[in-house]
């Protein structure tokens, strides 16, 4: 299970980078809540506060993002937490998030459903 979390956090961290909404909702719950700092310590629910990122379609932009001491937490066999500290590299720099993401199997399928990103303070 851990190696499979982790390729789906990849793919959607992926998705993210390149704004590829479709990827994106492929893999996202349509509940899916979270705590960004975007959401100026409120909690979203859905994915129309989310689409507004990606609104400007596909990026040719150079963006990387690494998955960096990644623990999995398995509750379950068909739920799992996903906790890890993500680099995102631009030609303009580096920035790095705490992350945890909760992903949810439903029929046979993982759906992510929660997540919480906070930026790496010093």
């Amino acid at each position: 299970m851990e190696t499979e979390v982790l390729a789906l956090t990849q793919r959607l961290l992926d998705a993210i980078s390149r704004r590829d909404w479709a990827a994106y909702t492929e893999l996202c719950d349509p509940g899916l809540t979270c705590f960004e700092p975007e959401a100026c310590g409120q909690l979203v629910t859905g994915l129309p506060f989310h689409q507004f990122y990606f609104a400007d379609g596909a990026s040719e932009a150079r963006v990387q993002s690494t998955i960096c001491s990644p623990v999995v937490h398995a509750l379950g066999p068909d739920a799992a937490v996903v906790a890890y500290t993500r680099v995102i590299q631009t030609r303009d720099g580096e920035r790095a998030f705490e992350e945890t993401r909760v992903w949810k199997r439903v029929d046979g399928c993982w759906w992510h459903v929660h997540f919480h990103r906070s930026p790496v303070t010093t």
